[in-house]
């Protein structure tokens, strides 16, 4: 596990995530011409109560690549 630090609606967090989903993560960025953090953003206003956001990502991640 690595952390992933990002600003998220202008507070600091860092999140989680496997060596592996913070590379795709970043593939994702590229692909979209999006900042890792805009990203992380967007998941973070989606995800269901109750859901942390690592595990928010990990299941972006899979559907993003599963399209």
């Amino acid at each position: 596990m690595k952390k992933l630090s990002v600003s998220l609606s202008g507070h600091q967090t860092s999140i989680s995530l496997e060596p592996e989903f913070i590379n795709a993560i970043r593939d994702i960025a590229i692909a979209t011409n999006k900042p890792v953090a805009k990203i992380i953003d967007e998941i973070d206003e989606k995800r269901a109560i109750g859901t942390n956001l690592s595990s928010a990502v990990r299941i972006y991640v899979l559907k993003y690549f599963r399209k």
